[in-house]
């Protein structure tokens, strides 16, 4: 059954209010719930944070405007709405499946999935779940209505600055890692899938193609063809590979190469087309676009590597080298200026024609081989021993964890009263010199140097900055060195003890043993 949608009807409680689009797969209302209250506001998360590398000048980088003034904007099960002014208490969307053609089943499923997936996520990159309803009498979603930009707005202006992609890509990046944590592949990364808050962070919406590790894969269970949007699609999707996360991350190389040259590294294929990217390399970047820096031509072709295996390993890793470009390893991909020869496409094509699926999802899996360590080293004078302990704990970790990521950051405390010196007796800067002790420290490590960065905090609290550092770029683990106790520390609480009691993920102390032997002394 389906019901005739008219301005104040009431559904469950919910007052249509306007129609706002209609398209794709889905049409979406404006809705009224009286007496629900305002939820309160949840804190905004840091804005990106791009280093800005050398040689490249010091223009501002553009941030998105607060309101969106972009027209409807079409997804792939339905349509996000402009943003102009609230109803009720909270704005809120519902949204229906388009049963037009009957004999098509797809709509029913793809919305059926989003009902089972929408009310399992959480968080500031989705929308907030409400409410949704049975297919008899009406099937419906109701949730958060998104007071900001959406990403497909700025298609008009590709391609845009160098600077505003790497920007977007940090906070899409950072997204798609909130949604894997929570065991989902979104599987249809697109600008029109992504819009903005107001506060600046990147919302994911429409999970009709996604697939959600716990739960029954409706679509792949029911048809026998891959599913996606063509020009986004990774190869693995291609041949009907829905569980591997990393397909996320080719999509969004997708936008990333979009962005920068205004076209699409694979077109817009049909058919059988599709299959091409399976052996086919795109043009390189910087051969459409001469301004792409070379080290964002590296991050976006090795999201468009044909093996997962050969893009990052998660998505935190790749906001990592988004926002520290001055970092990125640069490979041949850097500087290609030409597609692969038609040898190696031919090794790719063979190939091809062997690849299989993956029987099962396991992203948890995925994202726990792929860690980000952060290794907070105190280069004091006198704690060699300490420093040494530590990497010798990495060492270990290393070669149990083989595709972790170390981040190996010191900081360097400054007064907050008295004018800091960053200078030595010799006119040397203190950060440079700390930089380059982090470097011979990290050398010795059996670690690829793509895989390991070396960062400098300033900063008045050390332990707030590495909480900071550490909850903004999505590190998994820190270890960081304490020395023996004494009444000054226990009096005013160690650097390590406030890491402890306040990081949001796991933290390793390592202590020597002639601390530890002090202690018991």
């Amino acid at each position: 059954m389906r019901l005739r949608l008219e301005p104040g009807m009431e559904i469950d409680g919910f007052t249509l209010h306007e129609h706002l689009s209609t398209g794709g797969m889905a049409q979406i209302w404006s809705v009224e719930r009286e007496g629900d209250p305002t939820p309160p506001a949840p804190r905004a998360e840091p804005e990106a944070r791009v280093s800005e590398p050398k040689g490249h000048g010091s223009e501002k980088w553009p941030r998105f405007p607060a309101q969106s003034k972009a027209p409807l904007e079409k997804g792939s099960i339905g349509l996000s709405p402009k943003v102009e002014s609230t109803f009720g208490s909270e704005a809120l969307v519902m949204k229906f499946p388009m049963l037009i053609d009957s004999d098509d089943p797809i709509p029913i499923v793809c919305f059926e999935t989003e009902q089972m997936i929408m009310p399992r996520l959480s968080g500031r990159h989705v929308p907030r779940f409400v409410a949704a309803g049975p297919l008899d009498p009406q099937a419906y979603i109701v949730m958060e209505r998104i007071q900001g930009q959406s990403l497909k707005a700025r298609l008009s202006d590709v391609p845009l600055p160098w600077r505003e992609v790497v920007e977007i890509g940090a906070k899409v990046a950072r997204a798609l890692h909130d949604l894997h944590l929570q065991k989902v592949i979104h599987l249809d990364v697109k600008p029109s899938n992504i819009m903005f808050r107001e506060t600046g962070e990147a919302v994911l919406i429409d999970f009709g193609f996604a697939r959600h590790e716990q739960l029954p894969d409706l679509l792949a269970e029911e048809f026998r063809e891959p599913f996606g949007t063509t020009p986004y699609m990774a190869p693995e999707q291609v041949l009907e590979d829905r569980a591997d996360p990393r397909s996320d991350l080719f999509a969004l190389g997708v936008m990333l190469y979009f962005f920068v040259t205004g076209e699409r590294p694979f077109g817009t294929p049909k058919g059988g087309q599709i299959r091409r990217r399976l052996w086919r390399d795109p043009v390189p970047p910087r051969a459409k676009n001469p301004d792409c820096p070379s080290w964002l031509q590296e991050i976006i072709l090795r999201c468009l590597e044909v093996d997962p295996n050969d893009r990052y390993a998660t998505a935190a890793q790749l906001a990592l080298d988004l926002e520290n470009p001055d970092q990125v390893k640069l490979t041949e991909r850097a500087e290609r200026l030409e597609r692969d020869s038609g040898m190696k496409t031919f090794r790719r094509w063979l190939k091809a024609r062997k690849a299989r699926t993956l029987e099962a999802p396991n992203i948890v899996g995925q994202l726990s081989r792929a860690p980000i360590i952060l290794v907070a080293i105190d280069l004091s004078p006198g704690n060699a021993d300490l420093v040494e302990a530590q990497r010798g704990l990495i060492g270990r970790i290393l070669s149990m964890e083989k595709e972790a990521r170390v981040a190996c950051v010191n900081v360097l405390k400054l007064s907050r009263l008295a004018v800091d010196v960053l200078e030595d007796e010799e006119g040397r800067s203190l950060h440079v010199q700390r930089l380059v002790q982090l470097k011979h420290w990290g050398a010795t490590l059996d670690i690829p140097k793509e895989r390991i960065t070396y960062s400098v905090l300033e900063a008045t609290d050390p332990a707030a900055a590495l909480i900071d550092y550490a909850r903004h770029n999505n590190v998994d683990h820190i270890v960081l060195g304490a020395r023996a106790s004494s009444a000054l520390r226990r009096y005013l609480g160690s650097v390590s003890s406030q890491v402890v009691a306040e990081a949001p993920c796991s933290v390793t102390v390592v202590r020597t043993p002639r601390d530890r032997r002090q202690d018991e002394g």
